[in-house]
């Protein structure tokens, strides 16, 4: 099993050993037992063996459990111990021992032995200073063979130490009935053996005298019979070691008043679930003192509660604590003269506990299963889990997810047995297991799917009927490859053509790993699916499978696929705390990330207040910090982002502290006084703000004095939340002074003002309401009514306030209170001109009296509203750049000069449609116009304008719009990507998005390429594509090498900043990479078979030299003859008239050399200098001027043709023209175009880059640019004309894209060639007469001039030429492909003056246009 077990799944513990194996005896009871059992059982207990066949009947799960576990137990030294362990299954367990985490041999021990049930018996327990044999962490592990392992919670086996004082009784005296305390601290574990004894006696404990559990002994109302000598005594198993002798003195009562004092103040502690807590709080003083507990805000029933009981001396003790015990505990002691309080904090831990434990799991082998444990306990547990005994490392395959959930992915044969979830805090540890049970995949799993198997598996689950099955799935690639994830797609098996009713699984492994996963489809007929959490830079192999509903067909073959590598960044620091050092500040820790994936240069660390959205950060170079000037008792979060070259990882989790309590920092609110009577006062008041308070409101103080005498101040505690209190005992008609003060645990904050309030004379009478008042008075005004009473005639009646309710027509609407001093009120915010009734009370603490009625009428607004004034008219908008309109206006309130004399502004407002839901935006204005900026590019602007003068405004004027000029792109083209063309090893496909602020229209991209990330960008190759185009294709790459891509989007105003680099590894040498090359170098030369055109393709009528012509008919000879004569004349008149040319301008030609030179390097830095530029060798046909439109071919796949590329319209093959009819629409504002799939060749491929010539749109369109000699040809595009090779003495080869016009329907068709290596000597060439047979082209097809003048209110096309430096070995054929042609409305003017055609006998006819012709050429090789 161990040896199926791959690297990075499921590590043993290395100490992990089993016990020598059991009597003979004992492995015969077991099998004695299943002999006796019937089948049914047998079948069940025996779940460990596979089915005997597919029918076979599902193996059970077998019950295996702890029926007794080993608890925590504290011992003493020579004591005998027994740790108890007990398991449950069928057959009987074998049980063994751990001791902190290895195996004990028991055979071989004296004094450990195992006992029948599995306990463990130690006796004599040894333990000294250096030698601490048996204390320690026990763990008991019960096996049961060929069906699995499972071990007990650990418990802890403490030694008492040895007797050792830390405070001893001291003499002391005590008063008759007071209370005292002898201290006597020793060891924690030996607290339980101490004992104390009274003149050398055993002192008998009782209700008065207690021991308290840290062993100090408390004595109260203590009496003469209490005095003598004591002292305490721990006895461990040992001789007994005994304290210092005390006396404690009994004196009499002296009769006079002693403060009250803390002889011992509680303190706060922890406590487990369970246990119980005793607070002590000890206080000595004459009178003797009353002690009550309170717990926060609440007075504790320590008589009638059966788990509080108050102990000797006041101390409180809580038996079987809860978690709800924890809290603030008070301990008050009054005696009548004084009153004293303490408090201390009770905390309560709570041992792990499972809120849901894991469940027995049925699986297939790849499937993926999740086992779930969810746990409580405070602190909040950890979880680990353990399969068969030993602890699972988290890997690959065995993930923890949601916190404490186990996930197994791919699962294998060996991974069945019992996995178990043990949880661990400070107080304690729990374990709960589950079996995992792999059946064999023809048997069927006997229940619904549980809810533990992923979505990736359960259709695994139900069984398959007879009958045929599908074949492999065909064609299976990788459509997408990112760093974490990949794309499959694949066509229907051959057996199912539709395969409408198949589903698919994906079973996946990493390469060199056994253990397989599988990833099924969402719904039958789908046939692509998309594998997620993979790993950067992984090599994994796919295998797919079809099912219907007979069963699982046959298995593609594997494809192996890489996943691209990742940028490496840091994992999360982990171990992140964070712990409050004072009110204001916080310190936050942490560890370096597991994964740094380099050197961490620095932290960032984020905090952010809770219940805000404001997040601020602090950089960090060490693993602390602390956060200063933070609210007091204010909750924060807080995590950290670590940092390497690469940029920030991956943030930890958020963990959230408060910072500490603080007194508060301002006084009560809203406080206020209520006379009763005669003698008492009640007091009200709010707390403070809640960001003042500084922690948890614990209780007031109230102090008052008569204001008389300012110096004897009495005061008062509330407790809790209590907002009122009521100051009874106080004198007849006297004022007093009251200030309120909050308290926390911390102290005691400030406190209000002073407030006073005088008592009555005599006691009013409140027994019933007040009388009605003596009169009412209102006086209105605009919005308002001023309203003023007098008391009720009768004064005996207590008065608290009075109540006003108005209303329009009704005095219910609104109600007022008002202070019983308070004779008038102003009532505010009323509507002018309205009819108001008013209604007066008295009311007191039994109720309101009889109303008093009164009505008023506002008076009426004067002001009269003011008319508005005209808006403004004529506005205009002007653009004046990218981002700035000029908006300007006329205003016909002004006069005729429109002269601004008072005091009126205008405000602008403007918004752009795109968002829909953008808001306006307002300027204001005092002249006539106004400059609006800030704008964004290219955006589409409304407009309209508004006059205010005074109080007057204007409605919004009429609207003007106005768009913003481009501006040049200030974003790169977004999510490059680049992957591998399917079959073409050599051909990359590079996939972008436009730039998310592309200011413009884009009208084209370049892409930059080198295997040189670090090159200077003029050294990168470079490949220009039209702007509506989002891929491209680059072929003849080398293989096995990395290339760098960066692409740059260009508008009409210019090229924008360029994107990331993006690394590609091309794919290692295969062998289907060889046959495309071989197969290409082959037809060089010879001409390929052209693509079917259909039955209805007319071919040429006139002599159109085709090195593809076909010998599928013959041709007439008198035909033949025509066209050689033609060609013969007319190559031999084009060669005098260049001669007699180029003598003449052979002056002008080295003149212009240096700004030809310019022109090559205007656009772009390359390689080279001036010497290398030439001008090329000029040849030309009389053919070129013969072109007419060719015949729309009914063919629908327009394909590529491989054939060596032409250097005259004749050469180029007509293919179907039945592609994106869009096409035609498409222009490129780079000199050339690109078709629906373009390629391009990079040269050599060895780090040289080839000498690239492009000038963009802004040069005239008659410029031409030369190139320099190289015996590499680069791919050269036109729509309808290319040009043959010609002998060039000076040994150069020049290719241009040259862009051309020509008229074609919605339809026109692509044709693509590819370019043959040329001769270093060869320049151009004369064609060669073609074999007998048919024309290949439509005599109609027209011919334009290279560069044709074109109208100025036409887009100018530009051109695009290269040349590629010699590399030194040949080149196999690049594809190249032609791209579209211009709008037809732009191309039908050119083509009106091309359209015509001669024949061989109208030679001098068409001498003059040579002679046209030749200016333009003459143009082209001066410019």
């Amino acid at each position: 099993m161990a040896a199926e077990r791959e690297a990075g799944r499921l590590l043993c513990t290395s100490s992990s050993r089993r016990c020598c194996p059991p009597p003979p005896l004992l492995l015969l009871l077991p099998l004695l037992l299943l002999l006796g059992r019937p089948a049914s059982g047998a079948a069940a207990t025996k779940s460990g063996s596979p089915p005997q066949s597919a029918g076979a009947s599902v193996r059970t799960f077998t019950p295996f459990y702890f029926l007794v576990e080993p608890v925590d137990t504290l011992s003493v030294r020579g004591s005998s111990v027994i740790l108890n362990c007990s398991a449950y299954s069928e057959p009987s367990p074998n049980i063994e021992w751990k001791k902190d985490g290895t195996f004990l041999n028991l055979e071989s021990d004296d004094r450990r032995q195992l006992l029948p049930d599995g306990s463990l018996f130690i006796s004599n327990v040894v333990h000294s200073k250096h030698n601490k044999p048996d204390e320690g962490f026990y763990q008991c592990v019960a096996t049961v063979d060929n069906l699995g392992t499972i071990v007990s919670r650990t418990a802890k086996l403490t030694v008492a130490g040895l007797p050792r004082f830390t405070s001893q009784p001291e003499p002391s005296s005590v008063y008759v009935g007071n209370s005292a305390i002898l201290n006597c601290e020793v060891n924690a574990d030996l607290v339980p053996f101490v004992r104390w004894e009274q003149n050398r006696q055993p002192l008998l404990l009782d209700d008065r005298i207690v021991k308290l559990p840290s062993g100090t002994l408390v004595i109260s109302n203590a009496t003469e019979g209490d005095g003598g000598l004591y002292r305490c005594i721990v006895e461990s198993g040992g001789p007994p070691k005994f304290s210092d002798e005390a006396e404690l003195k009994v004196l009499q009562d002296p009769e006079e008043i002693v403060d009250l004092v803390f002889l011992m103040r509680p303190s706060s502690m922890m406590k487990v679930t369970g246990q119980s807590a005793v607070l002590p709080c000890v206080v000595s003083g004459l009178p003797a003192p009353v002690v009550r507990w309170m717990k926060n805000e609440e007075v504790l029933d320590t008589e009638s509660s059966g788990r509080l009981v108050l102990l000797a001396g006041g101390c409180l003790e809580i038996s079987d604590v809860t978690e709800d015990d924890a809290g603030t505990y008070f301990c008050i002691a009054d005696n009548g003269n004084k009153t004293v309080e303490a408090q201390a904090e009770l905390t309560v831990q709570v041992p792990p506990g499972f809120l849901k434990q894991p469940a027995n799991i049925y699986a297939h082998e790849s499937m993926d299963i999740v086992f779930e444990c969810e746990v409580t306990g405070k602190p909040t547990p950890t979880v680990k889990w353990v399969k068969n005994g030993d602890v699972v490392i988290p890997s690959d395959y065995f993930k923890i997810v949601k916190e404490h959930n186990l996930q197994v992915l791919g699962l294998v044969k060996s991974d069945e047995g019992f996995y178990q979830c043990i949880a661990e805090n400070d107080v304690g540890n729990a374990q709960a297991g589950a079996q995992l049970i792999i059946l064999e995949h023809d048997v069927a799993i006997p229940t619904l799917p549980p809810t533990s198997l992923t979505s990736a598996t359960t259709d695994h689950l139900a069984p398959a009927t007879t009958g045929p099955l599908p074949s492999a799935p065909r064609d299976v690639v990788a459509s997408l490859v990112s760093t974490r994830f990949i794309k499959l797609t694949w066509r229907t098996p051959a057996s199912d053509p539709h395969g409408d009713n198949l589903t698919y699984s994906v079973f996946y492994t990493k390469e060199g790993v056994a253990r397989e996963r599988v990833e099924n489809t969402s719904q039958p007929g789908e046939m692509q699916v998309t594998i997620q959490n993979l790993m950067p830079a992984t090599v994994y192999i796919f295998k797919v499978m079809a099912q219907n509903k007979h069963g699982s067909g046959e298995s593609s073959a594997p494809l192996r696929v890489e996943t691209q590598p990742e940028v490496q960044l840091p994992g999360p620091a982990p171990n992140i705390r964070a712990y409050a050092t004072s009110p204001t500040s916080i310190t936050v820790t942490w560890e370096t990330p597991l994964s740094g994936n380099g050197e961490i240069q620095n932290y960032k660390l984020y905090y952010m207040e809770k219940g805000t959205d404001k997040e601020q950060d602090i950089d960090v170079s060490s693993h602390s910090y602390t956060i200063n000037g933070l609210k007091k008792y204010t909750e924060y979060s807080f995590r950290v982002v670590a940092y390497n070259k690469h940029g920030p990882g991956v943030s930890t989790q958020d963990v959230a502290v408060r910072t500490l309590s603080d007194v508060p920092s301002a006084a009560p609110q809203n406080l206020s006084l209520e006379v009763r009577n005669s003698k008492s006062i009640v007091i009200h008041w709010q707390p403070p703000s809640s960001t003042t308070q500084n922690g948890q409101i614990t209780g007031y103080k109230i102090r008052y004095r008569k204001a008389s005498r300012k110096s004897d101040v009495t005061e008062t505690l509330v407790t809790g939340t209590q907002l009122s209190q009521l100051i009874e005992g106080l004198d007849r008609g006297t004022e007093y002074n009251f200030r309120v003060a909050a308290l926390t645990v911390n102290g005691t904050g400030p406190a209000t003002d002073w407030l006073s309030a005088e008592t009555f004379e005599s006691d009013l009478d409140e027994t019933r309401v007040p009388e009605v008042p003596s009169s009412l008075h209102v006086r209105p005004l605009v919005t308002s009514i001023v309203v003023s009473w007098t008391p009720p005639e009768n004064q005996n009646i207590v008065v608290r306030g009075y109540a006003i309710g108005y209303g329009i027509g009704s005095p219910h609407a609104q109600t007022i209170k008002v202070d019983y001093k308070q004779r008038y009120y102003t009532i505010e915010n009323l509507d002018p001109s309205s009819h108001y009734v008013i209604t007066l009370k008295a009311f007191n603490n039994v109720g309101e009296g009889i109303p008093l009625y009164e009505s008023a009428v506002t008076r009426p607004h004067t002001v009269p509203d003011p008319t508005p004034m005209m808006p403004p008219v004529g506005v205009q908008a002007s653009i004046l750049s990218h981002d700035t309109i000029r908006i300007t206006w006329a205003d016909n309130s002004l006069p005729k000069h429109q002269k601004i004399t008072d005091s009126r502004y205008y405000t602008v407002r403007w918004k752009t449609n795109i968002p829909a839901n953008t808001k306006y935006k307002n300027a204001n204005a005092t002249t006539l116009s106004y400059l609006v900026t800030g704008l964004k590019p290219n955006t589409l602007y409304e407009f309209s304008v508004m006059v205010t003068k005074g109080r007057r405004s204007s409605t919004w004027s009429m609207t003007a719009h106005g768009a913003t000029f481009e501006l040049v792109p200030t974003s790169p083209p977004k999510d490059v990507t680049v992957v591998s063309k399917e079959g073409k090893p050599r051909t990359i496909i590079v996939n972008w998005q436009p730039p998310s602020e592309a200011n413009g229209k884009i009208t084209g991209y370049i892409i930059y390429y080198s295997t040189d990330v670090n090159a200077e960008i003029h050294d990168w190759v470079i490949e220009p594509v039209v702007g509506n185009r989002l891929t491209h294709q680059i072929q003849e790459l080398t293989l096995d090498t990395p290339y760098y891509f960066k692409i740059q989007a260009r508008n009409s105003k210019g090229m924008g900043p360029m994107s990331e680099a993006v690394q590609f590894r091309t794919p290692k040498a295969d062998s289907s990479d060889k046959m495309p090359n071989d197969q290409a170098l082959g037809s060089a030369g010879k001409g390929s078979r052209l693509p079917d055109l259909g039955s209805d393709y007319k071919p040429p009528m006139s002599g159109s030299n085709s090195p593809h012509g076909s010998p599928t008919s013959p041709l007439d000879s008198n035909m033949l003859l025509v066209i050689i004569v033609s060609v013969g004349v007319i190559t031999i008149v084009v060669v005098v008239v260049i001669a007699v040319f180029c003598t003449r301008r052979t002056t002008s030609h080295q003149k212009k050399k240096r700004a030809a030179c310019k022109s090559v390097n205007g656009s772009h830095k390359y390689k080279g200098n001036c010497k290398d530029v030439k001008p090329p060798d000029l040849w030309i046909h009389h053919e070129r001027l013969e072109l007419k439109p060719i015949d729309k071919s009914p063919d629908p796949n327009p394909v590529m043709t491989d054939t060596p590329i032409p250097r005259n319209s004749q050469d180029i093959t007509p293919v179907d023209n039945s592609m994106d009819s869009n096409i035609h629409q498409r222009r490129n504002s780079y000199r050339g175009h690109e078709s629906e799939d373009s390629m391009s060749t990079l040269a050599g491929r060895r780090g040289m880059r080839p000498k690239m010539m492009m000038p963009f749109d802004s040069q005239p369109p008659q410029q031409s640019v030369r190139n320099t000699p190289s015996t590499d040809t680069m791919p050269a595009s036109s729509s309808q004309t290319c040009c043959t090779d010609h002998q060039d003495p000076e040994g150069a080869t020049s290719s241009s894209y040259l862009a051309s016009s020509q008229e074609e329907d919605s339809g026109q068709s692509l044709p693509t060639a590819h370019v043959r290596p040329s001769h270093p000597l060869k320049s151009f060439a004369v064609p060669a007469i073609p074999p007998p047979g048919p024309p290949l082209y439509d005599p109609a097809l027209p011919s334009t001039p290279l560069l044709s003048q074109q109208a100025l209110n036409h887009h100018i096309h530009s051109v695009k030429t290269a040349s590629i430096g010699t590399l030194g070995r040949s080149r196999p054929p690049m594809p190249v492909v032609v791209p579209s042609a211009p709008e037809v409305q732009e191309t039908t003017r050119m083509l009106e003056d091309s359209e015509s055609s001669y024949e061989p006998d109208e030679l001098t006819k068409e001498m003059a246009h040579l002679e046209g012709l030749m200016k333009d050429l003459n143009a082209i090789t001066t410019a």
